[in-house]
């Protein structure tokens, strides 16, 4: 609960949600608030979304998440624009604002890209621990080598200690030159090699992160070695043959992905190939095989052999914005960070 005053808003800068983000158990808040969805302590609405062709022609979009977790409410604005590579500037930008749970006035207000980018890596690595466990991950690709591939190698090097090779392709290869050294200052003990062929990293590792801005597919099934996992954090990297006839799907949200038209797995829903975990496959579909927060919960009860290709799909769940921005929030009320703006 907020202890700022009620005619304040606290502002928190990007520098200081990094500072105040530090030493977070990410991966455990993410599982976490999962299981408090389940349970019903957690929850959110629809998101909006507001989308625009800029003036130099590009896709641009704004998108409203709101959310709720224990005693924190607020939402998620995330803007994004794909020419912003061409201008040399982050693709997406945006804000937490979080509210007084007596009052319900706006309480907080800190940049979101720090925040976004963590969750969405704890999300996929909560999700990759309840399939096969982080132990036993020793090699990764990266599809994509910007800010959403940096943010999970970060919980990576902390939450997966047996990593040994690490695989990167990015379209732009200063790019994954970039990462590539990063990898290789951070853990020198760890073989890194940028390949040219998104081909080439897939087939090479247990598990991908496919972090691009593609609106294409063109990861299709035959490219995973038996027993990898892919997940699927951007767009549609996935073509329709990885969704369709991996041995196991899973999303976060059955609703925010069916009730999307502009993935492809949403289109592959409304078009009657693809339906909700727990009912029956279609002919010549599927069934998506269950949601995360049950996933994590430990209620799906296939096996998931040694040789099964997995795909992780997730949406994204402004939910976990929200739970993550309210502790970082908590941090700065009780160290005092932050500026106390007049309404």
């Amino acid at each position: 609960m907020s202890t700022d005053p009620g005619d304040t808003i606290r502002y928190l800068t990007g520098a200081e949600v990094e500072e105040l983000s530090r030493g977070l158990r990410i991966v455990d808040l993410v599982r976490d608030t999962l299981l408090a969805f389940r349970q019903g302590t957690a929850g959110l609405t629809p998101e909006a979304a507001l989308r625009w062709t800029t003036p130099e022609g590009a896709a641009a979009r704004s998108l409203i998440l709101p959310g709720w977790s224990g005693t924190g409410y607020g939402c998620k604005i995330i803007n994004s624009s794909l020419g912003n590579h061409e201008r040399g500037v982050a693709r997406a930008a945006g804000l937490i604002v979080l509210a007084d749970p007596e009052t319900a006035h706006p309480s907080c207000v800190m940049e979101g890209a720090r925040v976004s980018a963590l969750r969405t890596a704890g999300v996929s690595l909560a999700a990759v621990q309840a399939v096969r466990g982080l132990a036993s991950v020793t090699s990764v690709a990266f599809l994509g080598c910007g800010r959403q591939a940096r943010a999970h190698q970060e919980l990576l090097r902390a939450e997966c200690p047996g990593i040994q090779r690490v695989l990167l392709y990015d379209r732009d290869p200063a790019s994954r030159e970039l990462l590539a050294e990063e990898w290789r200052r951070a853990a020198p003990g760890i073989e890194v090699q940028v390949v040219a062929r998104a081909s080439q990293a897939v087939a090479g590792a247990e598990l991908t992160i496919a972090a691009t801005t593609t609106t294409e597919p063109y990861v299709e099934l035959d490219w995973l070695p038996e027993g990898a996992t892919f997940v699927n954090v951007s767009l549609d990297d996935a073509c329709e043959s990885l969704l369709m006839g991996c041995d196991h799907l899973f999303v976060d949200s059955w609703d925010l992905v069916s009730g999307d038209d502009h993935r492809l797995l949403g289109r592959l829903s409304r078009s009657g190939r693809v339906t909700a975990p727990g009912s029956a496959a279609p002919n010549g579909g599927r069934a998506v095989d269950a949601e995360l927060p049950g996933l994590v919960a430990g209620d799906y009860t296939r096996i998931i052999g040694a040789r099964d290709r997995v795909v992780i799909n997730p949406f994204g769940m402004g939910v976990h914005d929200i739970a993550l921005a309210d502790v970082i929030r908590a941090r700065a009320v009780a160290a005092g960070v932050g500026r106390l703006l007049p309404r």
